[in-house]
């Protein structure tokens, strides 16, 4: 009497099918972690070439349209040289010549408004989380009143600013000396505008995910430094330091009958006649 055979795999056969499943496995995640690493490296790069140069270009459109006709020269721009939690965080205030970018509502027409000249500010904040940073942030108040370089509504920019600093030139050639501040205090002998104005941003980058989920490459650790240098044309300069006089109008005396005026012998060619020699 003869016994049926079950069929069925072996250990031998069960133990190889895992290891090639097992080696499949680990292959789909290498290339998934390999995806991942170039997404945030390519993030962090977009940040490193975006972050800094759009923050030093909204700076700058707006210092290109600084408002000095008419204005006090201690009004037009203020300068403070100023340190928190060890870091360069200087401040900028002036007013500017161009379209508000935060509307504000009048409440009274339930409309929105937004204003050609506006007190315009550059300021940092201590990072509530994290000591090692500073926030920076955009003032801006719609119109101009008494006091240019106070209050205002504040738009976030960026939160991972390690070196924001403010130098200013009144004179030029590579062997001018910088200025800390300007028009930082009442009776500051450095009024008006300067020749130029060199900024320096430092920001670090933020990777896109935390530092226990992936390792990042140590390029996507640096912290990135950017420099912008603005001049002003010498036409503002000479504007500013010019001093408007009223003019004297002028009162031609009145003329006795008979007698010529130098205006009406130069019409007639600049000369003097006798009455015997009229025709």
């Amino acid at each position: 009497m003869t016994r049926s055979r079950r069929g069925g795999f072996t250990l031998v056969e069960v133990l190889v099918v895992l290891l090639i499943m097992a080696g499949m496995m680990l292959a789909m995640l290498q290339i998934l972690n390999a995806a991942r690493t170039s997404r945030d490296t390519v993030h962090n790069i977009q940040e490193t070439q975006l972050a800094g140069p759009a923050i030093l270009d909204l700076v700058e459109r707006d210092l290109r349209a600084i408002y000095f006709y008419g204005r006090p020269k201690d009004e037009i721009l203020r300068v403070k040289n100023r340190v928190v939690y060890g870091l360069d965080a200087d401040s900028l205030d002036f007013v500017a010549a161009t379209q508000s970018l935060t509307p504000v509502l009048i409440t009274q027409q339930d409309r929105y408004v937004r204003a050609d000249y506006n007190e315009v500010g550059y300021v940092l904040r201590p990072s509530p989380t994290d000591d090692n940073f500073l926030e920076l942030y955009r003032r801006e108040s719609l119109g101009v009143d008494e006091e240019p370089f106070d209050e205002g509504q504040y738009t976030f920019l960026h939160d991972r600013v390690k070196h924001f600093d403010v130098k200013l030139f009144d004179e030029d050639g590579p062997d001018a000396e910088p200025l800390e501040t300007w028009c930082a205090v009442k009776g500051d002998e450095n009024t008006g505008l300067p020749k130029r104005i060199e900024i320096e941003l430092t920001l670090e980058l933020e990777p896109r995910i935390m530092r226990e989920q992936l390792a990042i490459a140590p390029v996507d650790k640096r912290t990135m430094t950017y420099k912008r240098s603005i001049r002003f044309p010498d036409y503002m300069l000479e504007a500013v330091n010019a001093e408007v006089r009223p003019k004297i109008p002028v009162i031609n005396p009145p003329v006795s009958e008979g007698a010529t005026t130098d205006a009406g012998n130069a019409g007639s060619g600049g000369g003097t006649e006798t009455p015997g020699e009229q025709k």
